[in-house]
């Protein structure tokens, strides 16, 4: 890099950290998350708005290379941020309703992704038409778990049996969206001459699953109070950059294996690491790392010349996902006899997707499994979806503090009703 490059970078990140910052609090002081502002920040620098002038003028061509390697980082960083913190105690704990709910909003958003995949296959259909029909339906089927997880935190949520359950349901959602997304990854991606490799993939999960993740563990033990000191600091970076270098090459997705090295991470007596590392780790990567990833989403969209299909496609779009969504984990919930009100806040919930989604669909856009136009598309999907979802849940439960996080369940011959205060 010569100097102008090196300015040009400085200067530019130092903008963008500002502008995310800026609209992240005016999000939170609307009421809503402050990614929502931070993914508005990224749409406003690209070609959307003013032709993309503001983009070229403090990204120039020759270091936005630059800005998709950093934002590749801030991903993987925060896909293990989000394996860390997944816990397979919450599934236990909450029965078969968490499970019975994910499954239908899973499958039901599927099926009609993949139809909705049909339709729009003339218009917007890539050149695999199976893999383009496969990634409509998860697309429609994600939910965002860190963007719940603080939607619930907020509203003072997350430890009400309804907020557990909730979380219950979107951890179980986020393995089954990955696994699947994944498994559409190894078939469908670019075929080149190693694609051998992709057998590999199996063998490694099970590698980290059963030897490194005891190993871990062993080491864990014999540590109690754990605390992120500069030799463990180094150790979680270098494994989750090594463990998403390998399923990268192997033929999958770098986000996946930054994801499992945050899975197999131990869980118990390493509480204060786990905070230490969401203080450190997270909020360097919230505030410049992500933001950049934002940044170059945002200038893969552009909304300038949406015309009247465009529009039309959008609201089908809209339909499916917050139909699909909703109506699958509404429905699963009252056959578990929810009552109606805490049934329609599950599936509400169920709807936000955040930057999960748009990591999907950055995925998708890299793999060729989706078209610059849907893509652009989609992003504003993901955007109305999660805004939507703090407002709904208002007025579904109501404000904190007016019995929101109660959570009742008939049976045949009473009715059960787990109350807390919050």
């Amino acid at each position: 890099m010569d100097t102008h490059q090196t300015t040009s970078l400085l200067v530019g990140l130092a903008a963008l950290v500002v502008l995310a910052r800026l609209l992240g609090v005016l999000a939170q002081r609307l009421g809503q998350p402050a990614v929502i502002g931070e993914v508005l920040a990224g749409i406003a620098l690209g070609p959307t708005l003013f032709g993309g002038a503001v983009t070229d003028a403090l990204f120039p061509d020759d270091i936005r290379p630059l800005l998709t390697a950093l934002a590749a980082i801030g991903v993987a960083v925060f896909m293990f941020i989000v394996g860390f913190d997944w816990d397979a105690a919450m599934i236990r704990g909450s029965g078969g309703l968490a499970a019975s709910v994910s499954l239908s909003s899973i499958l039901l958003p599927f099926s009609l992704g993949m139809l909705l995949a049909l339709h729009l296959m003339d218009d917007y259909g890539t050149g695999d038409r199976t893999a383009f029909m496969l990634f409509m339906g998860i697309a429609m089927s994600i939910t965002a778990f860190p963007v719940l997880a603080r939607i619930l935190t907020d509203r003072r949520m997350n430890r009400t049996p309804l907020g557990v359950v909730a979380l219950a349901c979107a951890s179980i959602d986020d393995v089954l969206a990955w696994t699947l997304l994944a498994g559409v990854v190894a078939i469908s991606g670019p075929a080149d001459q190693e694609q051998w490799r992709i057998v590999l993939a199996v063998p490694y999960l099970l590698f980290m699953l059963f030897v490194i993740r005891p190993l871990l563990r062993r080491y864990a033990a014999r540590r109690p109070e754990l605390r992120l000191t500069p030799a463990t600091f180094a150790f979680v970076l270098a494994g989750l950059l090594l463990s998403a270098a390998a399923t990268e090459w192997v033929g999958l997705h770098y986000i996946f294996g930054a994801f499992l090295f945050g899975v197999i991470l131990p869980r118990s007596g390493v509480e204060r690491l786990r905070d230490e590392v969401q203080d450190r780790l997270g909020q360097m990567n919230g505030t410049l790392l992500l933001p950049v990833f934002f940044l170059v989403a945002g200038l893969n969209v552009d909304l300038s010349g949406l015309g009247t299909s465009g529009v039309g496609a959008l609201l089908l779009i809209l339909l499916v996902a917050i139909g699909g969504k909703f109506s699958g984990a509404f429905l699963a919930a009252r056959l578990n006899r929810v009552p109606v009100r805490q049934s329609a806040a599950l599936a509400t919930l169920m709807n936000t997707r955040g930057l999960t989604e748009l990591i999907v669909l950055n995925v998708g856009l890299q793999m060729g499994f989706l078209g610059p136009d849907l893509y652009s598309l989609m992003v504003v999907m993901a955007v109305v979806t999660t805004a939507m979802a703090g407002p709904m849940l208002t007025w579904v439960v109501g404000r904190p503090g007016q019995d929101s996080g109660r959570l009742r369940i008939k049976d045949d011959d009473a009715e059960r009703m787990v109350d807390t205060t919050i």
